[in-house]
């Protein structure tokens, strides 16, 4: 048994309250207020610590110089150590536009991985979060137009088998042929997500109506809020649509963040990395989705200039998102209660709750990790 005791816990009630954490074969087994720990047990004092859910990120596609799209375990293996080692937890690898027969390979090896979760050094993979083919060329972002196809259901069913079932997320865009009917048969099964996009706001609307519940990548790839046309970001709003932000400090102004949390409320706004294989890494040249991206002073780009993903991870990104004036509870919420309910894994993580895996981060004061442990055991103390 161990008993992470004095630290400040981040609660159901989404406030931090002082309590001891007891967990017991990789689950939190009870929650207490401060006292004595009993015979044998392993103490980790956290005083002056706040003590998190592990973070989740549900949109990331690289680090530590490996990308999912590699499709081999030692890349997704080298990926869950990286984030684990920063507070990362659990992940949803994004993909990206490629040809079929690369994303079944890539789906498969996946799945694998994920049936494989008895590690407890590296971050657990959790599933796909499936970001291309189904997109706009004129909103591509760094996604490869050779590879982009209209919606397709029979496409994604043979890819959601190879995947085991894990296809967590899709992402499309509503305004292409077809698109109606695959956001409908889809989010039977997984949630869809407008990505990639010239939808105005009557189609956004029209395809939330038929079964999406989330968007991509706020602001990024697809028509800018105006007053005059909303476009997506304006449809969410109204239909009360989950929105990934890009927390970085590049994709988007500190502003745009404050002002989305207040407009959308901290339960509906998820914090994502989008990041890529130059995450953890230094300056220089990269790969992402077969095209060659440059990464100078932490912004990485395609040759046109195009953001190419990101160069930071979720942990960083929850510090900026407090640093920019976001309140540290609502920052929290968004890297770890609302990534779990989006990608439908809340059962088992996403909160400080008994029964559920001992996936905990403890940060400082300044936020910065002092300890991570997964299923109870310590990767970094």
């Amino acid at each position: 048994m161990m008993l992470i005791k004095n630290g400040w816990v981040f609660t159901n009630q989404n406030t931090f309250q002082k309590l001891d954490v007891q967990v017991e074969n990789g689950r939190i087994s009870a929650l207490s207020e401060p006292n004595n720990a009993p015979v044998d047990t392993k103490v980790i004092d956290a005083a002056g610590q706040y003590v998190l859910p592990g973070l989740i990120d549900i949109h990331i596609h690289a680090c530590a110089g490996s990308d999912f799209c590699d499709g081999t375990e030692e890349s997704m293996a080298t990926m869950a150590k990286y984030l684990g080692a920063n507070g990362i937890t659990s992940f949803v690898a994004a993909s990206m536009a490629l040809d079929e027969p690369k994303l079944q390979r890539v789906f498969r090896v996946a799945s694998e991985t994920i049936a494989d979760d008895t590690k407890k050094d590296r971050a657990h993979l959790c599933g796909i979060n499936m970001e291309g083919p189904f997109f706009s060329k004129a909103k591509k972002g760094a996604q490869a137009e050779k590879y982009l196809i209209n919606p397709d259901i029979s496409v994604f069913d043979k890819l959601m088998e190879a995947s085991g079932n894990n296809i967590k997320l899709l992402d499309l865009a509503p305004e292409l042929p077809h698109a109606m009917e695959l956001i409908r048969h889809a989010s039977k099964k997984t949630t869809v997500s407008i990505a990639h996009t010239t939808a105005d706001y009557q189609t956004a609307i029209k395809a939330f109506e038929a079964g999406a519940s989330h968007v991509t990548h706020l602001f990024n790839a697809m028509p800018a809020f105006a007053h005059r046309e909303p476009g997506v970001v304006g449809a969410a709003s109204d239909i009360g649509a989950t929105v990934e932000l890009i927390c970085d400090g590049i994709h988007i102004h500190p502003s745009a963040v404050r002002s989305i949390f207040r407009w959308f409320g901290d339960d509906k706004v998820v914090l994502i990395s989008d990041a890529m294989s130059a995450c953890g890494m230094s300056d220089g040249d990269y790969e992402l989705g077969g095209q060659k991206v440059s990464v100078k002073s932490g912004r990485a780009t395609l040759a046109d200039g195009t953001i190419a993903g990101s160069a930071t991870n979720l942990q960083t990104c929850l510090r900026r998102a407090v640093e920019f004036g976001v309140p540290l509870e609502s920052a929290v919420k968004a890297a770890t209660v609302n990534p779990a309910k989006v990608a439908r894994i809340d059962k088992e993580v996403g909160s400080i709750t008994i029964g559920k895996r001992a996936d905990l981060l403890l940060l400082d004061g300044e936020l910065n990790v002092k300890q991570v442990l997964i299923g109870g055991c310590a990767v970094i103390s």
